[in-house]
C-alpha cells in the first residue's frame, strides 16, 4: 500500500530534526551560492522546508521568507526553532506550491532543496512555483538524482516503500529534472555541483521564470 507522505514525515519529524547533515561542506556551499543570488529586498518562498534549517539560514539575506511543508509536525518544529532563534522575518506554513494560499506573483525567489524527488506530481508543483513567482523570478533547487546513484539504492527504495518505510521517491536523472523544469515555464540559467564527494548526484539548478 502506498505511504501517506504527510503522515510518513509527521512520524519521523523529531528524528529527522536530530539527524546531522551528511555533507556539511556541500550544504554550506549551496547556501553561500544561494545568498549571492538574493537581494536584501527580496521576498522568498521555500517548499519542502522540513524543519526549517535552510529557511532560517537564508532569512537574513531577504526581507521576508515564507517556508512551507506538507508535514504539520515538521512545521511545528520549524516554528519552535524560529522562536528560539528570534527570527522574525520567517513565516512557516503547511502548504504546497500547487495549493498555496498566496496570490500570483508574490515572490522574487523560490527554493526547493532536496525535495523534487519526493514530489509525486512535479508538474503541478512546478506550475505552482511558476504562478507564485514574479516575472523573471528565480527558482533555486538542489535535488539528488537517484537514477545516477548506485543500483543497490535504486533497488532498495521500492522495497522500503512496500513495507511503509519510505515515502514516494522518484528515480530520475539530472537531465530529467532539467527537462521538467524547462517544460513548466522556466529557463535554466545555471547548473552545477556543490558536494564535497568525488561524485555528487545532487545538481544545483537556478531557473528563471519565463
Amino acid at each position: 500500500m502506498p505511504v501517506d507522505n504527510a503522515r510518513f514525515w509527521n512520524r519521523i519529524a523529531r528524528k529527522y530534526a536530530k539527524d546531522p547533515i551528511a555533507d556539511m561542506e556541500g550544504y554550506e556551499r549551496t547556501l553561500a551560492h544561494t545568498r549571492r543570488l538574493l537581494k536584501s529586498t527580496d521576498i522568498a518562498f521555500e517548499f519542502g522546508c522540513g524543519t526549517g534549517t535552510s529557511a532560517l539560514k537564508l532569512a537574513p539575506s531577504v526581507v521576508r521568507l515564507v517556508a512551507s511543508d506538507i508535514s504539520p509536525e515538521m512545521i511545528a518544529i520549524a516554528r519552535e526553532k524560529a522562536a528560539a532563534e528570534a527570527c522574525a522575518n520567517v513565516e512557516f506554513a503547511v502548504a504546497t506550491p500547487d495549493a498555496a494560499p498566496w496570490p500570483d506573483a508574490s515572490f522574487d525567489a523560490a527554493f526547493g532543496f532536496n525535495v523534487l524527488h519526493l514530489v509525486p506530481d512535479r508538474r503541478a508543483v512546478l506550475r505552482g512555483v511558476h504562478r507564485l513567482l514574479k516575472p523573471g523570478g528565480l527558482f533555486i533547487s538542489k535535488t539528488p538524482a537517484l537514477a545516477e546513484m548506485n543500483v543497490f539504492i535504486r533497488l532498495l527504495v521500492p522495497l522500503m516503500q512496500a513495507v511503509g518505510q519510505a515515502p514516494y521517491v522518484a528515480i530520475l536523472s539530472s537531465k530529467d529534472y532539467e527537462r521538467e523544469i524547462t517544460e513548466n515555464g522556466f529557463e535554466i540559467v545555471e547548473s552545477g555541483k556543490h558536494g564535497s564527494a568525488n561524485r555528487d548526484v545532487r545538481t544545483f539548478f537556478v531557473a528563471r521564470k519565463t
